[in-house]
Formats: structure tokens, sequence, C-alpha cells
């Protein structure tokens, strides 16, 4: 009976001269998807630009709140928000435009700040617990209102065609302690928020 390494040998000769060859297992590359403001991201890199990434997403949500023709609002907020999310911000913009109140549509957003936030990977979902102030001026003709409200919520990250949408939006609290009092503001003298004012 022939030696084991001479069979193992005999074996390893055949399946060379058979053609059998064996596969390298690399392990693959995240995927990465479309960001406003910035290049493709990966799961990771999304979780990592957090801080960055959350205020250039709401400041596209507030952009779009700015519209009032129905159209016009659903496309702008369908940018950065899908799925449930994009459903219950286009609600709640359409239901401030009927009722009133602080978002209007005679609004202007001066100021957007990121306070806080805390951001989790999971797979290729990111959760963000954020809290942020927005800064602007609401009203009628000349008579405005100046807001300082602070918002608390957990926005959930994922992608939606190949780019990053807010799928899920839980607004935890309003803090409107920072409101200022009605007064007088020429239209031309209210400038509305940049892109730099929103990740300052």
């Amino acid at each position: 009976m022939a030696p084991r390494s001479t069979i193992v040998s005999g074996l390893a000769i055949l399946a060379i001269g058979a053609g059998v060859g064996f596969a390298v297992l690399r392990p693959t590359e995240p995927a990465a998807y479309a960001a406003p403001g910035f290049e493709a991201l990966t799961p990771q890199e999304a979780a990592r630009e957090s801080y960055q990434l959350a205020p250039e997403m709401l400041r596209q949500v507030y952009e779009a709140f700015a519209a009032t023709d129905e159209a016009a609002v659903y496309d702008g907020l369908a940018l950065v928000a899908g799925g449930d999310a994009l459903d219950q911000l286009y609600l709640d913009r359409m239901g401030a435009l009927a009722g009133g109140g602080l978002t209007e549509s005679d609004q202007t957003i001066h100021e957007m700040r990121l306070i806080q936030l805390e951001a989790r990977q999971k797979a290729e979902t990111v959760t963000m617990d954020a809290t942020w102030r927005v800064i602007g001026t609401v009203g009628h003709a000349e008579h405005m209102h100046v807001r300082g409200n602070v918002y608390s919520a957990s926005l959930t990250l994922e992608p939606v065609d190949g780019a990053w949408r807010i799928t899920g939006f839980d607004l935890r609290d309003i803090d409107r302690t920072g409101a200022g009092e009605m007064f007088e503001v020429p239209p031309e003298d209210v400038t509305p928020m940049t892109e730099a004012d929103a990740t300052q």
C-alpha cells in the first residue's frame, strides 16, 4: 500500500492536471451611496460624517418646507427622505400650511445649527439622535416673529434607490423657550440661510 503522503501528492497532481482551481475569497467592499453635499458614502462613512451629513439633510428638509406648492414640497422632501418619513414630513407640512402656526408659508430660516448628535451604524442603517436649533422669522407682511426653537429627534438613514435618505423621523421634543417677540422687519433685510450656515 502506498504511503499516505504519496496518495495525497498524487491527488494534488491529478487536480492540477484536470484544471481544478481553488477560489480565493476576498472580503467585498461595502457599497457607497449618494449623499447631499458629499461624495458617495459607505454606511461606516455616513456614520463617521454624521455631524456634517445630518445638518445638510435637515437643511434640505427646511428648504422643501419653504415651498407652498404641494408638488414642490413633496419633490424637495423626496431628495432627502423616503418611505414612511417622506409621507410623515409631507403630511406634517401640508397640515401646517392649511392651519398656520410655527411653520406657515411665509417663513425664512436664518440659521440651523446642530447642538448634539450621537450616531450608530448597523449594516446599512445609520441611526442618529440629534438636537438642533433653528432661528428664523415667520409672520405676515411687516409683522414678523423671531423663532429660536430647539428640536430633538431620532433620525434613521438608509439607502433608497442608490442614495441616503431619512426613512425614520421620530420628533421627541420641541423647546420654544428661545422664541422671540414680535417686531417689524422690512422684507429686504431678511437674509436666507446659506449652506455654510447649516454646517457650522
